[in-house]
């Protein structure tokens, strides 16, 4: 029963003061006042009068005529039978003392017990068919929700839901329709002591619903994910096939878009570039990144080719990419990516002396050569320092073993590097030398010129990796390390003449990079250094550089004043180990005549050597009439 049909039973049986009660306190108020105990505080009871009964009953009879004798007791005595009846439905009859309560409250009201003990077996039997009724409904429900659960579990479920709510509701609504009486209201009200079996019933039906739909739901929901997997591997397989032809067309129109690209690479501390205008930095520099040099192999001074993608037309770049980026690279110093990872490193190479020897002799015109042979021979692999004052010729000398090289001995990559010079002696070099011309005139900044020589000698270093014989003619060391003391940072520690100590070791390992490598290849290394230039500065660097040569060819002011050129101090200039790339017979007649030049002057020298030099057309034949004049000497 519901609160407000508890509370009407309430106002029948004549209780006051319940209206701020709860359904558990109501239903034993109303118990106890059945049962005749004392009601709890705060509640009234009012006695019900026979004249409100009989006035009932008259008015009853008023409007529905006489009634039969047992009838009108049977109304008569509907609030005893209430009383009774609650108990009997509830299940609490009472024993002994309350037999005897119940026969005096019938003698009270005049009742006759028969008759009530029939009517309340009728009301019982309406009260047991009613619940019938109500657990015939239940399972009528029940099974129908069961046959209705499947794939359509969760609409039908709805369904049963809604036709339940809307069947309470009009069960609700008849109910309070029509006049309910006291006893339809006690023959409602549930029996407390069955009530813990029904709910505990109700719940066991409850969770085998439960059970059934959760199985109907997994069930359904794992047809759900199987077909939600299909469906999404489909649309996977249609999003991959469409993501590849997109990549091939895109691929297709990258491929239409790239342009070919070759230089020497640049590697600097986190990033590299491809020099395409030659060794010094320009605008149409190609971006290398740190991951692309690491995977290719690429080392400072490698030729590569690849390909790049310019900017489309109406495609603006980025103000922070300068440069075009990379794409790939094809081949490193013409050989594949494959290749160029497994060869040897420079520094790895074993250092010897030279043991092949590189003529400088041409014609019988050019003295200069000629006279080089003789005195101070160069093999694959010299370390040469040219010393010379300025005006002595030193710029003519390079030039005529540039193309005495290019001559003898076209094999031998050849270099010149020309560092802080005149750009008309550049020029000049580029006109007259069959070689590669690396410059930096002396109207750039000081970092050109260091950038210049390192990835001109970096250059070197990997074609000598692939076993090439490189000549690198260098104009001049002294001019190299004056960049470097003006561009590299100060290190504290200043030598005599403001030269910093840390500025002389770049220029250093320049130098020291020529060597004969054994098993093949070689780094052949001619400089020129400037003395007597009245500069401390010039002093302190070739006194840096005096020890570091295993060859040195001086010229002399004095014979460059007189116009004596080849300006060459024949007794100043020589070679180490000169008898590993000398023939024999050879050597024994240049020792004899150096003993016999060593005691003269530079010019007595000069004049009793060059004049007889020019008279023979090699030197073959001169140190041949040497020999004969020797020979008959001795005679």
């Amino acid at each position: 029963m519901k609160l407000p049909e508890l509370r009407e039973l309430a106002k029948q049986l004549g209780l006051r003061g319940i209206s701020g009660m709860r359904k558990n306190a109501l239903i034993d108020t109303i118990e106890a006042a059945r049962s005749g105990g004392e009601p709890p505080a705060g509640v009234s009871v009012r006695p019900v009068a026979k004249a409100s009964a009989s006035k009932t009953e008259s008015e009853r009879s008023a409007e529905n005529g006489p009634l039969p004798p047992t009838e009108s007791a049977a109304q008569t005595t509907t609030v005893s039978d209430a009383k009774l009846d609650a108990d009997e439905v509830r299940g609490r009859e009472p024993q002994g003392s309350a037999k005897g309560q119940v026969g005096d409250l019938f003698d009270a009201l005049g009742i006759d017990e028969g008759v009530g003990r029939r009517s309340r077996a009728d009301r019982a039997e309406r009260s047991d068919r009613a619940e019938h009724t109500v657990a015939d409904d239940e399972s009528v429900i029940i099974n129908r929700r069961r046959h209705r659960s499947g794939d359509s579990h969760t609409r039908g479920r709805g369904r049963d839901e809604r036709d339940d709510r809307s069947r309470e509701r009009d069960r609700g609504s008849r109910d309070h329709s029509k006049v309910r009486d006291l006893d339809d209201i006690l023959a409602a009200l549930p029996a407390r002591e069955n009530r813990p079996t029904r709910n505990k019933r109700n719940r066991d039906e409850h969770e085998r619903d439960y059970r059934h739909n959760s199985y109907d739901r997994h069930d359904h929901e794992g047809r759900a994910d199987r077909s939600g997997r299909d469906d999404r591997r489909g649309r996977k397989d249609r999003r991959s096939n469409r993501d590849y032809e997109a990549r091939e067309s895109r691929d297709d129109f990258r491929n239409e878009d790239l342009v070919p690209v070759a230089g020497i690479v640049d590697v600097l501390d986190s990033y590299a570039f491809i020099r395409t205008s030659g060794y010094l930095p320009g605008p149409n520099d190609v971006y290398v990144s740190i991951g692309q040099v690491k995977k290719y192999g690429l080392r400072k001074g490698d030729a590569v080719q690849g390909t790049t993608r310019p900017p489309r037309e109406g495609e603006r770049r980025n103000q922070r990419q300068k440069f075009m980026p990379l794409q790939s690279i094809e081949t490193v110093n013409g050989m594949s990516v494959e290749e160029a990872i497994e060869r040897p490193h420079f520094n790895k190479l074993t250092p010897l002396y030279p043991q092949e020897r590189m003529r400088m002799e041409t014609t019988s015109n050019q003295i200069t050569g000629r006279l080089i042979d003789i005195v101070a021979p160069i093999g694959k692999g010299q370390r040469g320092l040219i010393v010379s004052p300025p005006k002595a010729g030193k710029t003519i000398t390079l030039q005529n073993i540039a193309n005495a090289i290019a001559k003898n001995n076209p094999e031998v990559h050849l270099m010149v590097v020309l560092v802080d010079e005149r750009p008309e002696e550049v020029t000049d070099m580029e006109r007259t030398v069959q070689g590669e011309v690396i410059s930096s005139t002396f109207d750039r900044p000081a970092a050109d010129h260091t950038t210049v020589a390192e990835l001109a000698i970096e250059r070197a270093k990997r074609l000598v990796e692939l076993g090439q014989d490189v000549v690198v003619l260098l104009d001049s060391m002294t001019r190299l390390a004056r960049a470097y003391n003006i561009a590299a940072p100060a290190s504290g520690h200043i030598l005599s003449g403001g030269v910093d100590a840390q500025a002389l070791y770049p220029p250093k390992r320049f130098f020291g990079a020529a060597r004969n490598i054994e098993n093949g290849g070689s780094l052949t290394i001619i400089s020129s250094a400037l003395v007597e230039t009245g500069s401390k500065m010039d002093e302190v660097i070739f006194e840096e550089f005096k020890g570091t040569g295993n060859m040195e060819l001086r010229l002399s002011r004095e014979l460059a004043d007189k116009r004596m050129f080849p300006a060459i101090d024949i007794n100043a200039s020589g070679t180490r180990r000169e008898e590993l790339i000398t023939a024999p017979d050879e050597l024994a007649v240049v020792y004899r005549l150096r003993r016999l030049l060593g005691g003269m002057e530079i010019e007595q020298a000069y004049q009793t050597l060059v004049p007889r030099l020019k008279k023979t057309p090699t030197n073959r034949d001169f140190l041949g009439a040497i020999t004969q004049t020797m020979l008959g000497q001795q005679k």
